[in-house]
């Protein structure tokens, strides 16, 4: 019993001499790991910030540099761990750390199946997309600024001042209407002119009021004009078609509008054109019985009394 417990004793002092002479072996090693990391972080964020600056001036798309930017932080990261790894000794280490990445991001791909698809919609995003920031969109149901692009979602400024976060799988599997991408958006409305006026002169009208307005853009790419749209109960209404600009959509583009509305209809009465309310006729069937309307005199004013 005492030769059993002698003996482990000795095995146990081998055990440690040998794990102590095996680090202090390997401590240089180690030392130049953690040197490895060290240095890895900081070229790499150094660099992954130079190239944000020098993308972002020749591209001018804060959203693409910044992605860049991240990724190539982030590998270098990973290159210097893996080396630091290798030059302490443990390069099964660093084999099995690869192999354990690789078997848990199949496992947390299928787990985690709508965070996995709205990350590589992000990716896909960064580098083809139908927007830029601060552009004017319309996603689904959701329409306002583009105010950040993340990995996994897009987020939108309403322009009631609601935060909508899109996740981008929706942004990449719906239909995206982008108000600001070629700068023009064409508003119409519809105006009534009495049957006895003249079309032709109305529509002259309405084209010169749209002239004289300088937020109103015309040129051999946007043309506005008029067209006769409907013959209604009691006007024939007139369709009135403009282009305005979308740099400032929601605010500019809605009082440019307002303004042209106001400008057509001051035009119009000036000419002397007609613009009736809509008639209602009412008939009175089962008999012939007549019904007698009785108009009210005005009561005449007395002296001196306020009107």
């Amino acid at each position: 019993m005492q030769q059993a417990n002698a003996y482990n004793s000795t095995t146990l002092e081998d055990a440690f001499s040998r794990f102590y002479h095996n680090f202090i072996e390997q401590l240089p090693g180690i030392g130049l790991g953690i040197l490895i990391i060290i240095l890895g972080v900081l070229i790499g964020g150094w660099i992954g910030r130079f190239a944000t600056k020098r993308i972002s001036a020749r591209t001018h798309d804060p959203l693409m540099s910044r992605f860049l930017g991240k990724t190539i932080r982030f590998m270098f990261v990973v290159t210097a761990i893996m080396l630091a790894l290798r030059a302490a000794g443990l390069g099964g280490i660093a084999t099995g750390v690869l192999t354990a990445a690789g078997a848990s991001a199949l496992i947390l791909g299928f787990a985690f199946k709508d965070i996995g698809e709205n990350f590589i919609s992000g990716i896909i995003l960064a580098f083809n997309r139908p927007f830029d920031i601060e552009d004017t969109v319309e996603i689904g149901e959701n329409f306002g600024k583009v105010k950040a692009l993340e990995f996994r979602y897009t987020k939108l400024k309403t322009f009631d001042g609601k935060d909508v976060y899109i996740p981008n799988s929706d942004v990449l599997t719906k239909p995206v209407t982008n108000f600001t991408e070629d700068g023009f958006f064409r508003w119409s409305f519809v105006i009534g002119i009495a049957y006895e006026d003249n079309i032709d002169g109305a529509k002259q009208t309405v084209m010169e009021a749209l002239r004289k307005e300088p937020n109103v853009i015309e040129d051999a790419e946007h043309e506005n004009f008029v067209i006769e749209d409907e013959l209604a109960t009691s006007t024939v209404n007139l369709k009135v078609f403009f282009w305005v600009d979308t740099k400032d959509f929601r605010r500019m583009a809605l009082i440019t509008k307002g303004n042209v509305v106001r400008a057509v209809k001051e035009a119009l009465e000036e000419d002397g054109f007609y613009m009736p309310a809509d008639i209602q006729e009412i008939k009175l069937y089962g008999g012939e019985k007549e019904f007698p309307v009785r108009l009210a005199e005005k009561p005449k004013e007395q002296p001196g009394q306020n009107p």
